[in-house]
């Protein structure tokens, strides 16, 4: 169920992920998420939060100014 406007039924698809840190941008493409078909918000499961964490956190130690990480080929 959509927390924000409460329509039942979610869509599993892929999404990018964006975090910007330190005037760097990482960039995690092809997550797997969930998406409100009516309002668009979009949620991940805890084992898909838990590896992009851990992709992010590699990814920081790299302090590239863009880095563009594939999630299927890092998780």
């Amino acid at each position: 169920m959509c927390k924000h406007c409460f329509t039942e039924k979610k869509i599993e698809m892929k999404t990018v992920f964006t975090v910007e840190y330190n005037d760097c941008i990482i960039v995690v493409k092809n997550v797997p998420c969930f998406e409100c078909p009516v309002c668009g918000e979009v949620t991940f499961s805890d084992e898909v939060s838990a590896k992009l964490e851990i992709i992010v956190s590699a990814a920081k130690k790299l302090m590239q100014e863009i880095s563009v990480i594939d999630y299927t080929k890092a998780a």
